[in-house]
């Protein structure tokens, strides 16, 4: 598989020459890492803002939570149908447009008259979301050189992990403060300084000469492809499993007051923060290895929580272990750069409609395990038992690229 890695860098170098010295990395990379504020806020605050749109809408909880089925809906349609149909457009243009299409529909879901809008409004904030995190990758990857290239990527994706901490609780006091309204009206402006910023600093590219849609859908018929996103989509819902419950747990089981359940959501994203940086660092070392460590990591951490749910501060420390395996992003991210030869589109933005599918899985399985009496802490067994099965798709995909280069060597040996 060297020779797909070594063409997906030699594109980049190509790109950081076109683009002149002129870029400062840390600039661009800053103005990437706001959208993905941007876009981190609005996905997870939806989540505590529901009791309160639930109410503005005249609708109960439950209906409530397809708003956010919606969004992650639209984000598993937007990412492959953008990638492949602005094929030809420069990144750095692709990236306006997605940020200012973010901001526009999350302005409108502020503006939500009632239910039905605002299911369409959320589907349209999410058509954008991984398609702007796939660009925005590629883009951190082209700025610098192949070994520091996960590092880079993991920039980008902190805007999204620092939302988690940061921009997660000011939603909700805005949004308890002000009316649910103005939680999803300070998203947009947030999209439209984000536009802004990548106006003034992302570097002006020029789309690859041979691009085009059907290039990028070439992505599809490579087996390392879908297995990497398979390893995304398995073993991140391990995570997803336990997240969507922890605020039930915690007031059922560990007995904490309301209160306390969004200190417990920060140290969450400070955990998924500081994996995100590690496993980065360690992905420019040794990239498919470091994929592994995460997976194995998530599943001990994940078994714990079981164990650990009666005592808030062995709780916390468990939820932070679980977070950490958030890192599991950046190193799956840097895969797709290798095993994706020139559809790189296409399959950066496929990484989050993955996650998205975890996102659905992981809560799914973890929800059926509480209705059948196991227990909110039951979600932590149903993690554990997603993040190996995510494990066993890395197993499988190791195997195939060690039989794929034993064939290349036997046929250049009998050439």
């Amino acid at each position: 598989m060297a020779s797909a890695g070594h063409h997906g860098n030699t594109h980049a170098q190509e790109q950081a020459a076109g683009q002149g010295a002129a870029t400062h990395p840390g600039l661009v990379l800053l103005a990437l890492a706001m959208g993905g504020f941007a876009i981190g806020t609005t996905e997870f605050a939806t989540m505590s803002l529901l009791p309160y749109f639930a109410r503005g809408l005249g609708i109960d909880e439950p209906t409530a939570g397809h708003v956010i089925s919606a969004y992650a809906l639209g984000v598993v349609v937007g990412a492959p149908v953008i990638a492949v149909l602005a094929a030809r457009l420069s990144r750095r243009t692709l990236l306006i447009g997605l940020m200012a299409v973010f901001a526009v529909a999350n302005v409108a879901s502020a503006f939500s008259p009632s239910y039905g809008w605002m299911l369409v409004f959320r589907f349209l904030s999410g058509l954008p979301h991984g398609a702007y995190f796939g660009v925005a990758a590629l883009v951190a990857a082209s700025l610098v050189p192949p070994q520091r290239r996960a590092q880079a990527v993991a920039r980008t994706m902190l805007g999204l992990t620092v939302a988690t901490v940061v921009g997660v609780p000011m939603a909700n006091w805005i949004g308890q403060a002000l009316g649910w309204r103005w939680g999803f009206g300070v998203v947009g402006l947030l999209a439209l300084l984000t536009v802004a910023l990548v106006s003034a600093f992302a570097p002006k590219d020029r789309p690859h000469p041979d691009s085009s849609p059907l290039r990028e859908l070439g992505a599809l018929k490579r087996r390392q492809v879908w297995l990497t996103l398979g390893i995304g989509a398995i073993g991140f819902g391990g995570m997803f499993a336990v997240y969507t419950y922890v605020a039930s747990t915690l007031m059922e089981v560990t007995q904490v007051s309301p209160a306390m359940v969004p200190v417990v959501l920060a140290v969450f994203g400070s955990g998924m923060t500081v994996g995100t940086l590690v496993s980065a660092w360690a992905a420019d070392r040794a990239l498919m290895p470091t994929v592994a460590a995460v997976l194995l990591w998530s599943a001990g951490s994940l078994a714990l929580y079981p164990f650990a749910a009666g005592n808030i501060w062995a709780v916390s420390v468990v939820v932070f272990m679980i977070g950490c395996g958030g890192g599991l992003g950046t190193p799956l991210q840097a895969r797709l750069m290798d095993v994706a030869e020139d559809a790189q589109t296409l399959a950066a933005a496929l990484n989050h409609s993955a996650f998205n599918a975890a996102n659905a899985l992981g809560p799914w399985l973890g929800g059926m395990a509480i209705a059948a009496g196991w227990g909110w802490t039951s979600t932590g067994w149903v993690g554990a038992a997603l993040a190996l099965g995510g494990l066993a798709v890395w197993a499988v995909a190791m195997l195939d690229d060690r039989m794929t280069e034993n064939r290349l060597a036997a046929a250049c040996a009998g050439g």
